[in-house]
């Protein structure tokens, strides 16, 4: 027997249609429902990918006694957080707001109204880790809820009070400011693993482009190499597939070798950038082939049935943790024969013992001498061969504007760099999917999935859909593409603009209220969606040399500055953008033939964010106010843009490469 979540959409929701709770979706009707029955709303929130969700929803869920008390005492509604931001927004701040660590899955209690009272993250069934029985919260706030409403209603007003938006403070940022922020964070730093120091290790990807971009901008190399070594040592790491391609969102340890198994979409979108340019300016193949295996990754394992990105991969297969990505020693003699089989063992640190819960998850963290790379190769690639008999981890193959704009946006700006012309045709093929059934005139959706579209969609997805066009244009030479990143952003101008200060709200002007509209200005796993916003206005501006676009830039910057100052790592999007608006590079391909192509392919090699692309076939065909329009050339050339000056034209890949170095550098 199946309850309401049947009719759901989302992969998420779906895993929980069999409970026997009476879940509700997020609705009018669930709340209504908690006015008629006067009973709370138990709010639980998760993901497909989610391994502590899984666990509550084995323990508890799935219970016919724990749900038969959560159907007399509350009305349980259930959340996808990647499909609703906003909700999960809200309600994990209030959580903070009660003094608490943050987490999914999120479980948090309501009025009738919708406003927070208490909550937590996972409980377990009974009660164990210092934590009280999921069974007995239940009780105990029903009881409270009927019996001592006062005390109800001073939570809710607690609460409330710290969410409210708060004017943003005053300041100043400027390069100095960055500076100093680089190292400030170079401090903090793991010397030996990267990373900030301890466990949990994220990838961080935010702080790690803003270390890249310290470096180029100042010309000290000792910015850097904190994110150099991060990268290498994630690479090396257990958090990397060494044998499908990809990483995992994170990693339990401080050395990069347990991850959390599932695999998200985003993380890697904002992981291959990184990879493909450090791989490219340092030197190391193995990171390059880490951006490689990523574009494999998602080939392989993450298209959707129309051509867009699947959202993530379980961690868990057949109710075990990462159990489709861990080997042991006998099976390699299996598949690849004693020889190969020592090989791999020593290559991968796959033993008898294990280097996980007796098991081994593949990995060269300790790597001593140097490995045959060619054999190793011909060696994954019959693991692989082997593993994909197994049973798959869940796939969650619902689509998100927001995060398939992040990579297609990171395709399009590596294909040329990786040499890669069927990651360009990916990103194409994901994008023209979103443009046509997730669009309705100018504005965009949120998820879609089996012919539903979640609208109106959130100010990321406007932001990442925007790079993403952005990125095609340079890539593609279509001008069409820069249309749809000005429509996209004229629509988050409009509908999304934060009506409490400077920025963007989360969620559109016109979409269904919430307890609070949530502003969408501290970063997450994905930067936030004023960042995002920004970074697509100053590519714009730039590909088109807009004076006007530029200076509304500068103000939105200037009354961010204060933002950005009081929280340097939540804002580390802001800071990207700042770093660019002083220094990006606007780089004029003019021509056709071999050397307008070999130009081309120059300047979409150089990092994603130090530049933007635009290829034309005459200079005429620039905007009037371009400075690139009074340049003289005779046959294909480059011209390097910064603000209202360019470079002498540029007929050499080489000294194209130098040029851009040279105008993006401000020590």
């Amino acid at each position: 027997m199946t309850n309401r979540l049947s009719a759901s959409a989302s992969p998420y929701l779906l895993q929980h249609a069999d409970n026997p709770v009476h879940w509700w979706e997020w609705s009018p009707e669930a709340f209504a429902e908690a006015k008629r029955t006067n009973r709370p709303v138990l709010l639980s929130i998760g993901y497909a990918a989610c391994h502590w969700c899984h666990v509550m929803a084995h323990e508890s869920f799935e219970d016919e006694a724990v749900a038969a008390v959560m159907n007399e005492h509350v009305v349980a509604i259930k959340v996808d957080r990647e499909e609703r931001p906003d909700v999960d927004q809200i309600y994990m701040s209030a959580l903070h707001a009660l003094g608490q660590q943050g987490g999914w899955p999120l479980t948090m209690f309501l009025t009738a109204d919708g406003d927070p009272f208490w909550g937590g993250t996972y409980f377990p069934k009974q009660a164990a880790y210092g934590r009280p029985g999921f069974p007995d919260v239940v009780r105990t706030l029903a009881t409270v809820y009927h019996e001592d409403p006062d005390r109800v209603t001073q939570n809710v007003a607690g609460i409330a009070e710290k969410l409210k938006p708060k004017a943003a403070p005053a300041g100043d940022f400027g390069p100095a400011q960055l500076d100093e922020v680089a190292k400030r964070v170079v401090r903090i730093y793991d010397p030996v693993d990267g990373g900030f120091h301890g466990a949990p290790k994220f990838p961080q990807t935010g702080v790690l482009e803003g270390l890249l971009r310290s470096a180029r901008r100042t010309g000290d190399a000792g910015l850097s190499a904190p994110a150099e070594l991060t990268l290498r040592r994630m690479t090396k790491g257990g958090i990397h597939d060494h044998v499908g391609g990809g990483f995992a969102r994170y990693s339990t340890d401080a050395h990069w070798l347990a991850p959390h198994f599932e695999k998200m979409l985003y993380d890697n979108a904002q992981l291959l950038p990184l990879l493909a340019s450090v791989g490219r300016e340092t030197g190391d193949a193995r990171l390059t082939a880490a951006a490689h295996g990523i574009v494999d990754w998602l080939a392989r394992e993450m298209i959707t049935q129309e051509g867009a990105f699947a959202a993530s991969l379980d961690a868990d297969t057949e109710g075990v943790e990462g159990r489709f990505y861990v080997w042991r020693r006998s099976e390699l003699d299996m598949i690849l024969g004693p020889d190969d089989a020592a090989f791999a063992a020593e290559a991968l640190d796959i033993s008898n013992g294990g280097n996980w819960e007796g098991l081994s998850i593949p990995n060269r963290l300790d790597e001593r001498a140097p490995i045959d790379e060619a054999r190793l190769a011909i060696v994954r690639a019959r693991l692989l061969a082997e593993r994909e008999t197994r049973t798959r981890p869940g796939r969650d193959d619902k689509v998100l504007a927001d995060w398939n704009g992040l990579m297609i946006a990171s395709l399009a700006d590596t294909a040329a760099l990786l040499g890669r012309p069927d990651a360009l045709a990916l990103a194409e093929r994901a994008f023209a999917f979103v443009t046509r059934e997730m669009t309705k005139g100018a504005r965009l959706g949120h998820a879609f999935r089996a012919g539903r579209l979640i609208y109106p969609g959130f100010a990321t997805d406007y932001g990442a859909m925007a790079l993403a066009a952005l990125a095609l244009a340079g890539a593609t030479g279509d001008p069409s593409y820069r249309d749809l990143a000005a429509r996209w952003l004229a629509a988050a101008d409009t509908h999304h603009r934060n009506p409490h200060g400077p920025g963007f709200a989360v969620d559109a002007d016109d979409a269904d209220r919430l307890v609070v509209r949530p502003e969408a200005l501290t970063d997450e796993a994905l930067p936030s969606g004023t960042a995002l916003i920004l970074a697509a206005e100053l590519k714009l501006a730039a590909f088109d040399a807009d004076e006007v676009r530029l200076a509304r830039l500068d103000g939105e910057l200037a009354a961010l500055m204060g933002l950005m100052a009081s929280n340097v790592i939540g804002h580390g999007g802001l800071l990207n953008v700042l770093d660019g608006r002083m220094r990006l590079a606007s780089v004029v391909v003019v021509g056709t033939g071999d050397v307008a192509t070999a130009l081309h392919v120059e300047a979409l090699s150089a990092p994603a964010w130090e530049r933007v692309v635009r290829r034309v076939g005459a200079l005429d065909q620039l905007p009037d106010d371009h400075p690139a329009r009074a340049g003289r050339v005779d046959g294909a050339a480059a011209f390097v843009c910064a603000g209202q000056r360019c470079s002498l034209p540029v007929t050499e890949p080489p000294a194209l490469r130098r040029t851009i170095a040279e105008m993006t550098r401000l020590g």
